[in-house]
């Protein structure tokens, strides 16, 4: 992770490290600025590094706050006997995240790929803790329409002998996701951050587990709390919600989209045909100025 310590990198980061030890291991996290909190919750393969744009353009005004998940970003990596890479525990580690910063209002989640699912499991949960919600290229419910995974990332989940290799000996998925999750060639220095924290096959343990541990049926781990999610979002409702969205993704296609307006027909909601996956990386400064909007809309009590 020599980049981390670059000055072209501290340009792009330049925030202060924390850090909360969950379940003995070093949690890292960002807390910038003061004001209402705003928790970003990452997904997969990155890490806060991917909402430093919000991050800097919010914490101005709101307290700004990302953690990494156990395993990803600059939080511990721990082997596969020392933690078990399963969406049960990372829920958990950040109801204890959540817990330990005692925030005393409702927070504004915002969150992104597997961020939506840990996200919005705590927040079926903890409904009475959340004030907004910021929805950005992710599910939290099973696949509208029975949708099969993309091949993909089938051959990673459910084939050890090609994902094993392809993503911890060759880092494919974090370079495939380099090339295919943004809709504009990143900039280098850029792209050294997103991949920065998975520099050898240790470090990418987790950006695998979290494709092994993609809940598709009820034989799966993880299913149950996927489907009780699903079911039980309409108890959200009630909550001011936005979603932002980057039309051209392979995973969380239209039909992702669609099911989030099915669900949430009140939801503020924006298709942008300019825009991936890494919605962040190609249209920041339209997701901060909506984020800002939509904040400055729906104040907290």
């Amino acid at each position: 992770m020599r980049f981390i310590n670059n000055p072209e990198f501290r340009k792009l980061y330049p925030f202060q490290s924390r850090t909360m030890r969950i379940r003995g291991f070093r949690y890292h996290y960002l807390d910038e600025g003061t004001g209402d909190p705003v928790v970003m919750v990452h997904g997969n393969p990155t890490w806060s590094f991917y909402y430093r744009s919000l991050v800097k353009g919010l914490s101005h005004s709101y307290r700004a706050i990302v953690p990494d998940h156990i395993g990803c970003g600059l939080s511990d990596k721990p082997g596969v006997g020392q933690y078990d890479y399963r969406l049960k525990n990372r829920l958990e580690d950040f109801e204890t995240f959540i817990r330990g910063l005692d925030l005393q209002k409702p927070l504004t989640l915002i969150v992104h790929d597997w961020g939506g699912m840990i996200g919005m499991a705590y927040a079926r949960r903890h409904p009475e803790a959340i004030g907004r919600l910021i929805v950005l290229n992710t599910a939290a419910f099973p696949p509208p329409q029975e949708k099969r995974l993309p091949l993909r990332l089938r051959l990673i989940r459910d084939m050890p002998m090609i994902g094993v290799p392809a993503v911890l000996g060759l880092n494919l998925f974090v370079e495939g996701a380099l090339l295919m999750a943004s809709r504009r060639r990143l900039p280098v220095p850029v792209r050294k951050g997103l991949r920065a924290p998975y520099d050898t096959p240790r470090n990418r343990l987790a950006t695998l587990k979290f494709v092994q541990d993609i809940p598709l049926t009820e034989r799966d781990p993880g299913f149950d709390i996927v489907k009780d999610v699903g079911n039980h979002l309409h108890r959200l409702r009630h909550i001011p919600m936005l979603i932002c969205w980057g039309a051209h993704d392979f995973v969380f296609d239209r039909d992702y989209y669609d099911e989030w307006h099915r669900r949430f027909p009140n939801a503020e909601m924006h298709y942008m045909e300019e825009a991936g996956h890494y919605i962040l990386e190609d249209v920041p400064e339209t997701v901060l100025a909506l984020v800002k909007a939509f904040l400055r809309r729906h104040p907290l009590p």
